[in-house]
């Protein structure tokens, strides 16, 4: 008896794309832009630069997109800005 081989499967074949999800933070009329400076610093450890261009997103254009990864990860990420006092959501990359 011969032996049958079945054609091998690569993980490049197999791959399965996990979605990227984001937490998007919003403008309010409450709390200072020094302050979501000091949040995305805090939380996230953007450097100073990276955190003001941020905010100046948030602030001039209402939204901007602060993280992204996988969706447990930025729900948690977004918990954490709603305890900051900070008003963000999550949505697909």
């Amino acid at each position: 008896m011969g032996v049958t081989t079945q054609p091998s499967t690569t993980i490049e074949d197999s791959k399965v794309t996990t979605p990227v999800w984001q937490v998007v933070v919003w403008d309010d009329p409450v709390n200072l832009m020094v302050y979501v400076v000091y949040v995305l610093r805090t939380l996230f450890g953007y450097p100073k630069d990276k955190a003001t261009k941020l905010m100046l997103q948030v602030h001039n254009e209402g939204r901007s997109a602060v993280a992204s990864g996988p969706r447990e990860k930025i729900e948690m990420d977004c918990h954490r800005l709603h305890r900051f006092g900070l008003s963000a959501t999550i949505e697909r990359a």
